[in-house]
């Protein structure tokens, strides 16, 4: 890693493999169909990694996505997150182009894609289960069936089924908390799958979140899955036990920059335009921003919970170490940090290198 200069994200692409191919496998074993989400990595080179398991459905989180994944080959689309009534334009132009599935939870938005949807578009209705962020709250029929009433006012538009996302599992203190909350939001869709099917036969239940799509075992009468933050993993997945260590596969390296003895501390550059500022409680009670890994000769070490990035500003870091370790890291050496979270981490960074240096560049943003 000598050529490196600057806070730079590294992938190993071989723990990325094996990470999509273990929710394929889970996928099949289920018979689940697995529409994984693109926005944890949001580069066209990651994206071809999935086809090689088969992977030709994908979920993003904006229209500037969906137009780059379907640049990029991908003509099977769901845009997971609320349509926004603005952008009708460009959805009626990529849905001219793809097969382009989009997301409803009120009726402004339902009016909208009625009366200017000039092209075949598929609608989920987007059901909240318990996260509280954004969803038709499962029990509210009666909104349900004025949003379906509009809907039908446009034969191009077709009712594809109920979609969820259980975000907070991510906030879960243990995994019998997951396994409660996936069962609960499974247990509503099903409720309103058994209200909905006779009218809509074809209509399909749909849930994302890489927490309960990594470690539950009961997915009775969901048709697909939409896990994303899985091709990567981060610190947040290993605290809640549904990964290992050894399953993250990110990394961003930081050169350092200064050491202050009399605090133990030592700065890096690397800071919150890089990491986001996602913490998780350290075992001392503190906000830790990410975890250390140094080299020992040829051997890396990922250094106990007593070290870890403490601090954020800007750019800089602050990593807070043992005696021993501060003796060990120099100024000019690079560290590695495994990230908080990786997808805003990766959506900081932009691009990455694999670990057999070669450059992925992600996604515009604009």
């Amino acid at each position: 890693m000598t050529e490196i200069t600057r806070p730079t994200l590294i992938i190993d692409k071989e723990v990325c493999l094996q990470n999509i191919e273990r929710m394929v496998k889970k996928a099949e074993k289920y018979k689940l169909r697995l529409r994984p989400h693109f926005k944890t990595h949001q580069a066209a080179k990651v994206g071809e990694w999935f086809k090689r398991f088969g992977i030709n459905q994908i979920t993003v989180s904006s229209v500037l996505m969906a137009e780059y994944f379907a640049s990029n080959e991908w003509n099977d689309i769901t845009l997971a997150f609320p349509l926004n009534v603005l952008e009708i334009s460009r959805i009626n132009r990529l849905a001219a182009t793809i097969k382009l599935n989009v997301l409803v939870e009120n009726k402004e938005a339902a009016e909208v894609l009625a009366n200017k949807a000039t092209n075949k578009i598929g609608v989920y209705l987007k059901i909240d289960t318990g996260y509280n962020r954004t969803g038709i709250p499962a029990g509210r029929t009666g909104r349900i069936d004025s949003i379906l009433d509009i809907l039908r006012k446009n034969s191009k538009l077709t009712f594809k089924g109920f979609l969820t996302h259980t975000g907070h599992t991510y906030t879960a203190l243990s995994t019998n908390e997951i396994f409660s909350s996936h069962f609960d939001a499974l247990l509503k869709l099903k409720k309103l799958k058994n209200r909905y099917h006779k009218n809509y036969p074809g209509m399909e239940l749909s849930m994302g979140d890489t927490p309960s799509a990594s470690i539950c075992g009961n997915f009775d009468g969901i048709d697909e899955i939409r896990p994303g933050n899985f091709v990567f993993y981060d610190l947040m997945q290993h605290n809640l036990g549904v990964c290992e260590i050894s399953d993250i596969a990110v990394r961003v390296v930081c050169p350092v920059v200064a050491k202050h003895v009399s605090r133990n501390e030592i700065v890096i550059y690397g800071g919150a335009i890089h990491f986001s500022k996602d913490t998780l409680q350290n075992t001392d009670g503190k906000q830790l921003y990410g975890r250390i890994v140094i080299r020992n000769g040829e051997e890396k070490v990922l250094l106990d919970t007593k070290n870890y990035l403490s601090r954020l500003s800007q750019e800089h870091g602050i990593l807070k170490v043992t005696p021993n370790h501060f003796k060990q890291i120099n100024v000019g050496d690079l560290v590695e940090i495994i990230p908080v979270h990786s997808c805003l981490t990766a959506n900081m960074m932009g691009h990455m290198i694999t670990t057999d240096g070669e450059l992925i560049e992600m996604m515009p943003k604009y």
